[in-house]
């Protein structure tokens, strides 16, 4: 079926019987056997206060544990199959990096110091690096993915809106679960959750999971595993009720992730070596050595007091460190025409202090104080054997933030609510940056003097401070009991910075400190309860106006790669979003999204180190990981037996074509669906699960990233010369292929 056919068949079927909020939702207990069963009342958190997802004038999708599992979801990336106008992948050439975009807004660069446009909470602790923030999920209540700035109630770096991760809350009762799963590749996953209460107001708790999976390929020259995973997380807490008003929880968790660097799978045949690129897309060669160390850990203190019936007041502090050692081969030729050996570290602490005032009448306001202190530092090698040149880069970048925010919903009857709120945030930033060009080949662990550079391409300080208030404001009146309209604005940045990886020697203006970039969004959207309770119907339209938008460029030159970060382009963005669920029968729900953006540069001006003069390539342009379309359909069947109860499930989700870059390239994605299905056996006493899950089931090869150092071309696209470091270096990173997996779990 071609792709438009498939696109107006899919959006026919959904605005004509089925649309809404991911319900793989539950239904309520019956209290007569001819009564129906209504679809499950959804709770959120999206305005840090507990509420239906239904009353909440904001785009938000709601994932709980049972969701998770029934679907068989591993980490979270899988949640872009489901969620519309939203990119949640591994990055290139990693194993636990996300990118992440919502609406055409994201982080192309995962580099340290870069900021993300999606913000990412574990516990509503922010998680400001991506790296380690491929999230497993296991011992969890839900995920929230909201989508839009939030910037009022979540601060910078939300421009394009926030992953709320939950996880499983300690009530004191004794549980314990185990679960094994094995699969296909050498899959074989154990997880380990349990909790207890040591006293009638203590409660402790933890979970631990070790996630092994042999390669989906191999590095040819080598033999070792390409695209395993060798992964270790757990997680501790404990809760402390000092009072009927008090409590104090207590978290801790750590990952450790041993998988092998991921090897790119060659576009162009080599100009080192004249090898064609292999058969398997998961096949690659390396000229470094296959290790790779991603290590992530937290820590959170929260404490609740209700200070009176109308008064809550929150103090949640948090610490947050991580860890990468890694190698990347760009060539993936074995010649070693492009080796990268890097390693990032990162730390950080936030303090935030939390009101959250309730009048049941008309009014209820939340509002506090935020402070961040970070520290992200990084350093890495360009190794260019074929030139014998080794450039090293690194720094650090020091960040303080400072924010107090406040947000009130006032309402006016029964019918009509007004939300206005602000956020004025302060963030101050020192940047030490250095790269050097050495001659030699040189490695970040080997010992010894690599002598004096031949180039001090930088060397530098800088600091920049930046203030920003972040309103918004949204109004909503309800139709009826089942039916609310609403209207919003909101405003977002995501925080300026340094070019970590800067060349002054290229370009003398690469040292200068980079603006934020501002978003301002409208959105108009509908809550709804149709046939009597048996459909959920949302659905909005968004347009922003984004402004100073942060643009990375790099270009290929002799000895390197030129960067720099410039507010360069001024861009629209506008769409919508569909969401439902219909509950067929008692036992049958069908659930659909459909999203739709519509993303332009509206002009893109920066300096081209290559040509030496300022250019506009808006033209040409394109905005990255952000599909014109995206679109799923699902169903959920139970079958009542005298052995349990069965589940099965189905999904069928759609991306339209996505470009990698900016710029156009090789790499673009074309578009493609991926199905997958599910079937659940569950015992009558709820102690025995067993799921049979089946991913891409057509095997579906899709492109997800890759890097683009492609050689000069003439105008039929015939290579005129070598490219960096003598090779043409297009290589592109694949999703998962189909994958069967049984998993097994018990519940004490």
């Amino acid at each position: 079926m071609s792709q438009p056919i498939f696109r107006r068949s899919l959006l026919a079927a959904t605005i004509a019987s089925v649309m809404a909020v991911p319900a793989y939702a539950q239904q309520e207990e019956q209290t007569n056997e001819n009564e129906f069963k209504g679809l499950e009342r959804i709770q959120v958190t999206a305005r840090r206060k507990s509420e239906s997802i239904q009353d909440v004038p904001v785009s938000v999708s709601s994932f709980s544990a049972d969701d998770l599992e029934e679907i068989g979801v591993e980490d979270i990336t899988e949640l872009q199959q489901r969620v519309p106008n939203t990119t949640m992948q591994v990055s290139r050439g990693t194993n636990s990096t996300l990118t992440a975009y919502i609406r055409g807004v994201g982080q192309q660069d995962p580099l340290w110091g870069f900021e993300p446009g999606v913000g990412v909470y574990i516990d509503d602790v922010y998680v400001a690096r991506p790296q380690g923030a491929v999230l497993e999920v296991f011992d969890i209540e839900r995920i929230e993915v909201l989508r839009g700035p939030q910037g009022t109630l979540y601060g910078k770096n939300t421009i394009g809106g926030a992953l709320k991760y939950v996880t499983k809350e300690l009530t004191g009762y004794n549980e314990l679960n185990l679960q094994g799963t094995v699969g296909t590749f050498g899959q074989r996953d154990i997880k380990i959750s349990g909790q207890t209460a040591l006293s009638d107001n203590f409660f402790v708790g933890g979970a631990i999971a070790s996630l092994q999976r042999d390669g989906y390929g191999e590095f040819v020259n080598t033999g070792d595993e390409n695209y395993n995973k060798d992964v270790m997380t757990g997680r501790l807490s404990a809760k402390w009720i000092v009072t009927d008003d008090l409590s104090v929880k207590l978290s801790y968790d750590k990952t450790k992730d041993e998988s092998n660097p991921k090897g790119g799978y060659r576009l162009t045949s080599s100009q080192l070596t004249g090898e064609e690129p292999y058969d398997d897309v998961y096949d690659s060669n390396i000229a470094m050595p296959v290790e790779n160390l991603v290590e992530t850990e937290g820590w959170s203190a929260v404490v609740d007091w209700n200070v009176n019936e109308n008064l809550t007041l929150k103090s949640i502090t948090a610490g947050r460190e991580g860890y990468t050692d890694t190698n990347i081969d760009f060539d993936s030729t074995g010649a070693g025409a492009l080796l990268v050996p890097a390693i990032y570290q990162d730390e950080q602490f936030t303090q935030e202090i939390q009101a959250l005032y309730t009048n049941n009448d008309n009014f209820d306001f939340v509002g506090g104080l935020y402070f961040y202190d970070g520290e992200a530092c990084g350093d890495f090698g360009t190794v260019l054997p074929q030139l014998g040149l080794t450039l090293d880069t690194g720094g650090c970048v020091d960040t303080e933030s400072q924010a107090l925010y406040g947000q009130g919903t006032y309402r006016f009857n029964d019918a009509l609510t007004l939300t206005l709120g602000g956020r004025y945030t302060k963030d101050d930033k020192a940047a030490d940056v250095y790269r050097y060009t050495y001659l030699g080949i040189h490695f970040l662990n080997q010992p010894g003097d690599w002598g004096t550079p031949l180039i001090v391409n930088s060397d530098f300080s800088t600091e920049a401070d930046w203030s920003r208030f972040s309103p918004h404001a949204s109004l909503s009146y309800r139709l009826n009991d089942d039916m609310m309209l609403y209207g919003s604005y909101s405003n977002g940045f995501k925080s300026g910075g340094v070019d970590m990886r800067a060349d002054v020697s290229l370009n003398p203006d690469a040292q200068n400190p980079y603006d934020p970039e501002i978003v301002d969004t409208f959105e108009f959207g509908m809550k709804s309860d149709l046939l009597d309770g048996r459909m959920r119907l949302n659905a909005a339209v968004f347009y922003s106006d984004y402004q100073d938008m942060q643009v990375t460029v790099q270009r290929a030159v002799t000895a390197g790669v030129a960067s720099q970060v410039l507010n360069a382009a001024e861009a629209t963005v506008s769409g919508f979003e569909i969401e439902t669920v219909l509950a067929v029968t008692d036992t049958l729900n069908v659930n659909a999204a459909i999203g739709h953006v519509n993303a332009e540069f509206d002009s893109v001006i920066f300096f081209d180190p290559v040509a030496q003069e300022n250019t506009d390539v808006s033209d040409i342009w394109s905005f990255a990981n952000t599909p014109e379309w995206s679109a799923n359909v699902g169903f959920s069947q139970s079958f009542d037996s005298s052995i349990g109860q069965l589940v099965w499930n189905g999904n069928l989700a759609y991306r339209s074509e996505t470009q990698i870059f900016e710029v156009p390239s090789m790499l673009d994605m074309g578009g493609y669906s991926l199905a997958n299905t599910s079937l659940n056996w569950l015992s009558d006493d709820g102690k025995w699960n067993v799921g049979l899950h089946v991913k891409n089931i057509g095997d579906k090869i899709y492109r997800l990233a890759g890097y683009n150092f492609a050689a000069p071309r003439d105008a039929d696209g015939n290579r005129t010369g070598p490219g960096l470091g003598g090779e043409d270096t297009i290589i592109g990173y694949y999703g998962d292929p189909r994958t069967i997996s049984l998993s097994v779990g018990y519940k004490f």
